[in-house]
């Protein structure tokens, strides 16, 4: 298991290494970096998701490894409280960045391997603190130059570990 600990309580996650092997592997390796350590939940948009992962408190973004591969098309679907990797447009963007799905979100799961279709790789789950995410979903948001929907209050990993 995962523990996430926020300055809003600790997120339990459950990674699902047999249904996204190289999406789990490459979340738990950032976290045996230590690369979440002091980073936030950087985009918050009620009844979506929360995301985090990339930015640190002053809205810098912290440059991560590579690229994966997408992984989308396991089955897994973005249901409320999955853990997702968050990417750019392209497909196969994804590198440190996740979200925590705060509702069943059915739009992003794949449908097929096109620019539009591929979705978002749905590789994990909260199974502690569910409490937590919703309070980091209920946060007062604001613009920060050209980001939107970033918390008023800097919702902070404090420490990401594997227990």
């Amino acid at each position: 298991m995962i523990k996430l600990h926020t300055n809003f309580g600790t997120i339990g996650i459950e990674l699902d290494h047999e249904k996204a092997p190289v999406t789990a592997a490459n979340f738990e390796q950032y976290v045996k970096d230590g690369f979440y350590d002091g980073l936030i939940f950087h985009r918050v948009i009620k009844g979506f998701m929360i995301q985090g992962g990339g930015m640190d408190e002053n809205m810098n973004e912290k440059p991560g490894r590579d690229p994966i591969q997408n992984e989308a098309q396991n089955g897994l679907k973005n249901d409320k409280y999955t853990l997702a990797m968050a990417r750019t447009q392209a497909p196969h963007s994804a590198s440190s960045q996740f979200f925590i799905n705060t509702k069943d979100n059915g739009f992003l799961n794949h449908t097929e391997p096109s620019l539009h279709g591929w979705g978002y790789a749905v590789f994990g789950k909260v199974v502690e603190g569910r409490e937590v995410v919703d309070a980091i979903e209920g946060v007062a948001t604001k613009r920060h130059g050209y980001h939107d929907d970033v918390p008023v209050e800097s919702v902070v990993i404090t420490k990401a570990e594997i227990v």
